[in-house]
């Protein structure tokens, strides 16, 4: 069985990236990847690894490479860029235990990722736990936000709305939300407006006195999906109205 024992800084990239890839084949469920393609539209790649384990694993390879940075997240650049689900998973969960030393050169790094995002699962991993928390820690990147919600690239334009959710939670990016809102609230695809309803929601939970109005106003120009998205943690009178006909 191929381990994280053999994984080592010093080894050429390709190497570390091969031995990952055959320990996630040698050890995922065929039965398990037959059920995944069930939770996309898009066709996904997938070895068969359920969460719990795939964690441990990646904790795993970050302990064998994380001596060397440039070997860890050069590893983790190549499973990004490959089809697999669980290799693309398995980049952004390597990397979390290293968030803290990361800055502007790796959010840039993280940013072009997005172009090799293939399901909301990866592009929710990554703008969920790698470029979300590095806006929060340097708000001037949000300014990204704007111009990934004018791109043709509907996994840019989730990424817009999906990684201030970060930021909003601790009572931070309001600005930025509203003025997301409105640049996709007439968006027609279903992954930005699920993403866009995501972000209100939980915008919703910490200061629904804020999002009613908004959704208020953005409510003729937007879909249903994205109002009942939003609405999920509301009171269920600010719901009532939102949602009024």
């Amino acid at each position: 069985m191929t381990t994280s024992s053999s994984l080592s800084p010093n080894r050429t990239v390709a190497a570390n990236v091969r031995t990952i890839g055959a320990h996630l084949r040698a050890n995922g469920s065929a039965e398990h990847a037959a059920g995944v393609q069930w939770f996309f539209k898009e066709a996904v790649r997938s070895h068969g690894w359920y969460t719990a384990p795939l964690r441990a694993y990646a904790r795993a390879v970050h302990r064998a490479l994380a001596a060397d940075p440039a070997a860890l997240l050069n590893a983790a650049d190549a499973l990004f860029a490959g089809p697999v689900l669980e290799e693309k998973i398995l980049a952004v969960i390597m990397l979390q235990p290293s968030l803290r030393h990361f800055g502007g050169a790796e959010f840039r790094r993280f940013e072009g990722w997005l172009a090799h995002v293939s399901s909301w699962a990866d592009h929710d991993a990554l703008a969920m736990c790698l470029i979300g928390p590095l806006m929060a820690d340097e708000p001037g990147r949000t300014r990204r936000v704007f111009a990934w919600a004018r791109s043709r690239s509907r996994w840019h334009r989730r990424a817009a709305a999906v990684s201030l959710i970060h930021g909003v939670r601790r009572g931070a990016f309001t600005d930025e939300a509203t003025r997301i809102a409105s640049a996709l609230a007439e968006d027609d695809d279903d992954m930005v407006q699920k993403g866009l309803g995501w972000l209100l929601r939980e915008w919703g939970k910490v200061r629904p006195q804020e999002t009613e109005p908004l959704l208020l106003a953005m409510r003729d120009r937007t879909s249903r999906l994205v109002l009942r998205t939003a609405c999920e943690r509301l009171p269920a009178a600010a719901r009532a109205r939102v949602l009024a006909k």
